[in-house]
């Protein structure tokens, strides 16, 4: 006698439905099979662009798969937000995630086409670029102390430049306002070199950018460190004190890169990417280009990393709320 058909499809139902639920896991398994697409939010050749490639190709190198960099400039960054939230949770969409993208936007709109926190998978922080606080030598401070007191008597009348409105050299100026109870006045520009331009000039008397744009400045003594927002001195400025040094503790200026996937990418392919990233920033060849760009190579967990941005967004949060900081 011949099973009838309605038995042998619910014979055939478990097998299938096995098939089904096994093809995600055999697909992680076979992770990656083709190239992996890596969208950045600024223009080809620009500072992010140095950071996640020597990254990424050593991630290629080691997974036997292209990465492939997307650069997708615009919007602060929101388009590359959005476009990474918005693709598959497959592990073949990642994005270059940057402080001023995840913290600043969020700092600065009140509504955004994501969520920085639950749309996006930490994967790793890549590095910290560590941001300065500099004057025009004009400025009569040698030390954090005395300039605190010189901008005091002189409320009003001391400026600050930055990258534009809502940047995060203009949010370091309005937090440094706000912790010192000093008054600066913020002149924003279109990037940080005419910024370091006009800086130079003495148009504008005080500065908050990276060791990698400084740095040569203040060796040939056209500018003068006060501070460096890290825990520790960095070796190409070792005579610039920290913060907490210099009398200001918990003052962090630390602009920071790194890498994400889409929220609920599989766990299984989030820890890959997150041990091949750290293998990369292990290799001396892309420590020694990452640092010579000023930048310190991190490599932290995925857990560590969404406590650190969610820190970073609440700090940011408040010093726009207090200062009434909105984008333009």
């Amino acid at each position: 006698m011949q099973p009838c058909a309605t038995h042998a499809s619910r014979a055939l139902f478990p097998l299938a439905l096995l098939a089904t639920l096994a093809a995600p896991a055999i697909a992680q398994q076979d992770y990656p099979n083709r190239p992996v697409r890596v969208i950045v939010s600024s223009a080809a050749g620009g500072g992010s662009d140095f950071i996640v490639r020597p990254v990424v190709a050593k991630m290629g190198e080691s997974m036997g798969q292209t990465f492939v960099v997307d650069n997708r400039a615009g919007a602060s960054g929101i388009i590359a937000m959005e476009l990474t939230a918005k693709a598959a949770p497959d592990g073949y969409t990642l994005l270059l995630g940057t402080i001023g993208n995840f913290a600043s936007n969020t700092a600065l709109h009140a509504k955004l086409p994501f969520d920085p926190i639950r749309d996006f998978q930490p994967l790793s922080k890549l590095v910290d670029s560590p941001f300065l606080l500099s004057v025009h030598p004009s400025v009569p401070a040698n030390t954090l102390k005395e300039f605190i007191g010189w901008v005091r008597a002189n409320p009003g009348k001391v400026t600050f430049s930055s990258f534009g409105i809502g940047s995060y050299p203009h949010l370091l100026g309005e937090h440094f306002n706000q912790r010192t109870g000093v008054k600066m006045l913020h002149v924003p520009y279109k990037g940080s070199a005419p910024a370091i331009a006009d800086q130079i000039a003495g148009h504008v008397q005080v500065g908050f950018d990276s060791t990698q744009s400084q740095g040569a400045h203040i060796r040939a003594k056209r500018l003068r460190a006060l501070a460096i927002g890290t825990p520790s001195r960095v070796a190409s400025l070792p005579d610039v004190p920290t913060f907490a040094e210099a009398g200001l503790p918990d003052f962090e200026t630390l602009a920071w890169f790194g890498l994400f996937a889409p929220a609920k990418t599989p766990l299984p392919i989030v820890r890959r990417l997150h041990g091949e990233i750290v293998k990369a920033l292990a290799q001396p060849d892309v420590r020694e280009r990452l640092e010579a760009l000023g930048a310190i190579p991190v490599g932290n967990t995925p857990e560590e990393f969404a406590a650190q941005i969610k820190a970073t967004i609440d700090v940011q949060v408040k010093v726009a709320r207090t200062g009434n900081i909105r984008a333009e």
